[in-house]
């Protein structure tokens, strides 16, 4: 497990979608704003995103989205 700065994570609460905007747009804009999608925080807890072994990662599954 990787140690992170709790203070230097981004508060997912404070993240803001636009969802007038494209599919496309409106991920680029989600993770321009939380700038680690794995590992950020919700109020005082830090999170950690994980995926089994030979799972989908995060481009597998943003990936089809990408040919709009």
């Amino acid at each position: 497990m990787n140690t992170f700065d709790h203070d230097e994570l981004v508060d997912i609460c404070t993240v803001s979608v636009e969802f007038d905007l494209p599919d496309i747009e409106r991920i680029a804009d989600y993770l321009r704003q939380i700038k680690n999608p794995y590992h950020y925080k919700s109020g005082k807890f830090a999170v950690e995103e994980r995926h089994p072994n030979g799972g989908p990662t995060m481009a597998d599954c943003l990936r089809p989205l990408m040919a709009y």
